[in-house]
């Protein structure tokens, strides 16, 4: 059962309408010691334990979100989201700082371009709540400062130089920390490059900052459509009137919104909990998107599940829920592999006109082609584009690329990219 805010003694005297206003739940987050024994009923070795992970990685939590917390439970899945660990501290022999390479894949500061037509656009590197299994902590809560503009001017540059990319992600840190007009000066630059057609933003406001989302910001951004809204949602208690109310305002402002789960142990981790969790996200009309095995980030090891368990998850919620409420289960592959679905083998074996088929159920059944069917090469403009983007058509010095081959062709591809910044970033540099 949720605590009423007024309950807290940290915020008794709190009103209304300060409580409902963003710019003071971003003014009084909880950020020491002191600031989580006035919200949590804390042992003597729980407050030590804060202490000492103070100054480790950056430590914020909105009084919103911090009144979702249980106070005595250590183990609610909110307060493991929000409230650092000593867990974190320990630095595991398989932990990586950068955990999917974004840097290596940085043409120029605040941009990477790993995937062929879309851009991850870094706006800031502030949060309104640090999430203690953020995969860029090594990046988010650094500083608080407004992002360089020269950087800002660089990534947009950028852009404009790469009419390949038609898809471009702005995200952080949270971008809606930033005020509308901070963010619309960004968002009306990037729609104007015109081979940019969509826009994407990532967001955890609806979640930890609903109060964020108000009529005036929902208005700016219906300027510039289509744009594409992802937040996320990852356990049940997250479901709140203000995160409905928030989820509410941006689907009827027109913003298709996805949802990106990290699954956790201890969190989600179990197959009722995520079924309960996509049936909520449907119900305010989000849809679920992902959902990621937890990142080699630095200090996040406590929060990694099995890839048994993701798939075990997948297979509880396929035929037992709406098609459309199955999230993909994806690991980030590191090296900067980018997204791999990670599926149950559904197929049990294939042969020529004929494949074998297991279900959800375990129910195995037999599917035959027809014979008369014959696979042709396709000579589409698209085909032929993809086939010389592989390497088919002369780009590897065998007809078969190795590992060796890819590689070097994804150094040289990232080299390339640096260079189309090297004018205002100087030289390339790998």
């Amino acid at each position: 059962m949720t605590r009423s805010y007024k309950d807290i003694p940290l915020f008794k005297d709190v009103t209304e309408e300060e409580w409902s206003d963003y710019r003071w739940q971003m003014r009084h987050r909880l950020t020491t010691t002191a600031d989580f024994e006035q919200v949590l009923n804390l042992t003597e070795q729980q407050r030590a334990d804060l202490d000492a992970c103070m100054g480790k990685f950056r430590v914020s939590v909105t009084p919103y979100y911090a009144s979702l917390m249980d106070p005595d439970d250590p183990r609610c899945a909110v307060r493991m989201q929000a409230a650092p660990s000593p867990a974190e501290l320990v630095i595991h022999h398989e932990d990586i700082k950068d955990a999917v390479s974004e840097d290596f894949d940085s043409p120029t500061p605040r941009i990477t371009h790993r995937y062929p037509d879309r851009v991850l656009f870094v706006v800031t590197e502030m949060c309104s709540m640090y999430c203690r299994h953020c995969t860029r902590r090594r990046l988010v809560g650094g500083t608080e400062a407004m992002v360089k503009q020269v950087e800002i001017d660089n990534a947009i540059k950028y852009i404009e130089r790469s009419p390949e990319v038609r898809d471009v992600l702005i995200s952080g840190g949270d971008p809606l920390v930033l005020s509308d007009e901070q963010l619309e000066a960004i968002i009306k630059r990037v729609r104007a490059i015109p081979h940019v057609e969509i826009i994407r933003l990532g967001t955890r406001a609806p979640v930890v900052f609903p109060q964020r989302i108000t009529p005036e910001l929902v208005t700016m951004l219906k300027k510039y459509q289509p744009l594409y809204i992802n937040t996320h949602f990852n356990h049940p208690k997250e479901f709140t009137p203000e995160s409905k109310k928030a989820c509410d305002m941006l689907a009827d402002g027109g913003f298709p919104l996805g949802n990106q789960t990290v699954l956790m142990a201890g969190i989600n981790d179990c197959a009722n909990v995520m079924k309960k969790l996509v049936h909520k996200l449907v119900e305010y009309r989000v849809k679920p998107y992902y959902y990621y095995q937890c990142d080699l980030a630095e200090g996040t090891a406590h929060f990694r599940t099995s890839v048994a368990k993701g798939i075990e998850i997948y297979e509880s919620l396929r035929g037992h829920t709406t098609g459309f409420a199955v999230p993909t289960y994806i690991i980030d592959a590191i090296g900067g592999g980018g997204k791999t679905p990670v599926f149950p083998n559904y197929v049990i074996s294939q042969a020529p006109h004929q494949i074998i088929l297991r279900n959800y159920e375990g129910v195995i059944s037999k599917y035959t082609e027809p014979k008369e069917y014959v696979e042709g090469e396709c000579h589409c403009e698209g085909c032929e584009t993809e086939k010389k983007r592989l390497g088919v058509a002369g780009l590897f010095d065998s007809p078969e690329p190795t590992l060796s081959d890819v590689w070097t062709a994804r150094m040289q591809k990232v080299v390339d990219r640096k260079n189309r910044m090297a004018d205002v970033s100087g030289p390339a540099k790998i």
